[in-house]
């Protein structure tokens, strides 16, 4: 079993009581840390215990640790001190003694992060982490802080954060540096200032709104877009006198008549949108609002960051459902909301006071799982092309609806604006409500279930899943019996292919 041994007892600065000082780190020797990552991950699953024992704040002075009977000085590497001086004058120059000032974004750390990373590869796996985090440890991945609150070590420390003078985090629901590093990814690869992570994708749009809708405002929304988003719209603006106008997806005649006839605060969009994948081409809208006064969001979920960046395009803020393919495994929920920092901060703000936060532990999970978002992203593109052709090519498919595809009505505007079309197939078969759902329950890869994005395959009919409760909506927003939404996942493009097949031959 491994030990630590001090050949002095530490002290309470000025105290001579022997007791721990209250910036002390207990580290331990590499041997301990392997063993008892082991245990933990064998009875905790993805926790971390081990990470957050071996951490420490990397603000606080290094300690001289007697480990079993030898003595070393364990701190920051010396290209991560000086790259923290580095940011460290930055922030001083920035913030100076302004009362609760904040750290403009990109910081000067972001900056010479985003030199060495050049591609989405890059940042993917690395931004966030690589060249410095809060926390200091000899971990590759970043550590789960499950803390409710964080401790300060003097009134003078706590007073020095208020006035922005020293990096740190007070309250939970305020903070976290686990969430922060995944921020910090996220903003890299969305070529944004700031970005705010938060308990869902749904509560993303909530807080966006809540917060950039003044009340009495007007907003401007889009027939095809997320059922749930759109209920929140008709049923809770209202109540702060905002008003909407919905348009076609591609109608920018409508778009136009709807700035032109009222003081809009806002234009909310998907590209593409859920289910039938309509493409808005982002510039054009952009220069629309803007000309006007409007702010332009982006709901860019089935696109991710590895094929659309909104916010290059002119967007002045996007939301994405990180559920989907940014944490990509099926098995976490969250949302983020990413753009200029003068937005973001007033969204961050609104976000501390409502709550909404996300677990640290489902920080984590996003984080691991964008590591491999451009490897995901890139083969469910390809599977869902050629998937989308063949069923473009098949006798019981009615229609496609696919951006990829020539065939579809924005597929210009995809080419022009997108490096990548998404792994989201929509497609009628040439039959009935009853033929279409003896279809999805012939298939055998793909699961039956909401969402998508994930490596598994999920399949739905949104005539059941989504709007089974109104038959009018459904002929309102044109979802037929015969629609299917489907979300490749990375199996074997082959494999789905004949199951797919097989499926079809059964109608």
């Amino acid at each position: 079993m491994a030990t630590v041994s001090f050949s002095s007892p530490p002290s309470f600065a000025g105290d001579n009581s022997g007791a721990l000082t209250s910036a002390t780190i207990l580290r331990f020797p590499p041997n301990f840390v392997r063993q008892l990552s082991t245990k933990a991950r064998r009875n905790c699953s993805n926790i971390g215990v081990a990470q957050i024992v071996a951490a420490a704040w990397s603000d606080r002075p290094a300690v001289l640790c007697h480990c079993g009977g030898g003595s070393r000085a364990r701190g920051v590497s010396s290209h991560a001190a000086a790259a923290s001086a580095a940011a460290s004058a930055a922030a001083a120059a920035e913030v100076g003694a302004i009362p609760n000032a904040k750290l403009a974004q990109p910081s000067a750390l972001a900056l010479a992060e985003r030199a060495l990373l050049g591609s989405d590869a890059s940042l993917a796996v690395h931004a966030g982490e690589r060249l410095g985090r809060r926390i200091a440890t000899d971990a590759i991945t970043t550590p789960v802080v499950n803390t409710s609150a964080y401790w300060f070590s003097s009134s003078q420390e706590l007073i020095d954060f208020k006035e922005g003078r020293h990096a740190s985090f007070e309250y939970g629901r305020y903070g976290n540096p686990t969430t922060e590093a995944l921020e910090k990814k996220m903003s890299a690869l969305e070529k944004a200032e700031s970005t705010v992570f938060v308990a869902s994708g749904m509560y993303a749009s909530v807080a966006m709104l809540s917060t950039l809708v003044p009340a009495g405002g007007h907003i401007v929304t889009t027939t095809d877009l997320y059922r749930k988003t759109r209920i929140y719209m008709e049923t809770e603006l209202p109540k702060r006198g905002i008003t909407m106008t919905v348009i076609r997806p591609a109608d920018m005649d409508a778009l136009q008549e709807a700035l032109d006839n009222n003081n809009v605060s806002l234009f909310f969009t998907e590209t593409p949108t859920n289910p039938f994948l309509r493409c808005i081409d982002i510039e054009l809208v952009s220069k629309m609002c803007h000309s006007k006064g409007a702010l332009l969001c982006i709901d860019s979920t089935f696109a991710s960051p590895i094929n659309q960046k909104a916010l290059t395009l002119g967007a002045d803020i996007v939301v994405h459902s990180a559920t989907k393919y940014i944490a990509g495994h099926n098995d976490v929920i969250g949302g983020c909301i990413s753009g200029r920092d003068e937005l973001v901060s007033k969204v961050r703000i609104y976000h501390h006071v409502v709550g909404g936060v996300l677990n640290p532990n489902a920080s984590y999970l996003i984080l691991r799982g964008m590591k491999t978002l451009h490897l995901r992203v890139q083969c469910q593109n390809n599977t869902a092309l050629r998937m989308a052709q063949f069923l473009e090519e098949h006798p019981k498919i009615a229609r496609v609806y696919y951006p990829g595809l020539p065939s579809h009505p924005e597929h210009h505007i995809a080419k022009s604006q997108m490096t990548g079309f998404g792994g989201v197939v929509s497609f009628e078969v040439n039959g009935d409500f009853d033929s279409t759902r003896k279809f999805i329950d012939s298939v055998k890869i793909p699961y039956h279930a909401p969402s998508f994005g994930g490596c598994e395959s999920i399949i739905d009919q949104p005539a059941i899943m989504s709007y089974w409760d109104s038959k009018e909506q459904r002929d309102i927003y044109g979802i037929k019996d015969n629609l299917i939404r489907f979300s490749v996942g990375v199996e074997d493009f082959e494999d789905l292919k004949n199951d797919i097949g097989q499926a079809l031959d059964k109608i």
